[in-house]
């Protein structure tokens, strides 16, 4: 794995397929030309067999944390041979509703939770078809018998800080074997990762992938009457959101265990019961961002970060006015 190259680069292009899951395949190339590929769309379930090519465009670049050296990593979008995106390209959508919406900046702060595995499925760590203690000491914990896999998050975390992703924390989650941030491959540690939303069934939390959000109106003085503008919008559309929130996530979203009822819309602050939790610095602040909690671990990001995007840009227009000295700017911002 040492050998030179000889100024050779290995770029690994990776996509996601029809399922969610990622695939890649590597060219040898230069960073400098980094040329549009293709697949074969009908093995990964993104194009059928009489029409099965489906074409990659580089959209990212970062270093590969695996290979080293000058090889890169290219995460790529799935176009089909007529020029239009892939019915599973969600990053198009996503991206063609923050490009239309860029003015209101919007932050997003994705919190992946996620399960580890023995290679028996069960996990890892826990009594061979036996539980450990009844939750409490394992969020944030520290030690045997509290946390599990801690050479694998670190390794991961190092991982991402050398790929140049933006990843800002990690931490144990309430059950254990689970963690929390954006997962990678283990390849080295002989573990499964989980995305199942409710990976034991019973009194164990389930895993999400919680949600982050702010906007320049709730980022702004007197941001908490955006946020509750928007909340009334996030209600009317519940029905959508969850469609799209990740599989099985009906076995997470039970109203126990720190989320909401998978049927109804519920936000508070400070409220991990609720579909949308407002932080108590938010509201003692006045502004600043809300946490959706209702994705699952196995949700899509870009689906996820678009429908929010297509949701509140529907009263973007009326808060524009408020910020910009039309009625009512004095309650939403502060300004005259």
């Amino acid at each position: 794995m040492n050998l030179d190259q000889r100024g050779r680069v290995q770029a690994e292009y990776v996509w996601i397929d029809s399922v969610g899951g990622c695939r890649s395949k590597t060219k040898v190339t230069s960073v400098d030309e980094l040329p549009e590929w293709n697949f074969d769309g009908s093995s990964t379930g993104q194009a059928p067999g009489d029409n099965s090519d489906v074409y990659l465009r580089p959209v990212a670049i970062y270093p590969d944390p695996f290979r080293l050296g000058d090889n890169i990593l290219v995460l790529c979008e799935t176009w089909d041979s007529d020029g239009t995106p892939n019915k599973y390209n969600h990053r198009h959508d996503a991206n063609r509703l923050m490009e239309v919406n860029a003015k209101e900046e919007f932050w997003f702060g994705l919190e992946q939770e996620y399960t580890l595995l023995g290679n028996d499925g069960w996990p890892y760590g826990w009594p061979k078809g036996g539980f450990p203690g009844a939750q409490g000491p394992y969020y944030c914990g520290v030690g045997t018998g509290k946390v599990y896999c801690r050479d694998i998050v670190e390794a991961h975390y190092r991982a991402c800080l050398y790929a140049g992703i933006n990843i800002s924390g990690i931490n144990a989650e309430v059950m254990p074997s689970q963690w929390e941030y954006q997962v990678g491959p283990c390849p080295e540690f002989g573990v499964r990762i989980s995305f199942d939303p409710k990976p034991i069934k019973g009194e164990w939390n389930g895993a999400g992938l919680h949600s982050n959000v702010s906007t320049v109106a709730t980022r702004a003085e007197g941001g908490m009457k955006a946020i509750e503008a928007y909340m009334k919008k996030f209600e009317a559309r519940h029905v959508e959101h969850i469609a799209v929130y990740g599989e099985g996530n009906e076995e997470r979203l039970t109203g126990r265990h720190e989320t909401g009822s998978i049927d109804k819309f519920s936000y508070g602050v400070a409220d991990r019961g609720g579909s949308i939790r407002i932080p108590r610095q938010v509201a003692k602040d006045g502004k600043g961002y809300f946490e959706d909690r209702r994705p699952a671990s196995n949700a899509c990001p870009y689906q996820i970060t678009g429908i929010i995007v297509e949701t509140v840009s529907s009263i973007l227009k009326t808060l524009n006015c408020f910020r910009h000295g039309a009625n009512g700017c004095v309650q939403i911002c502060g300004s005259n």
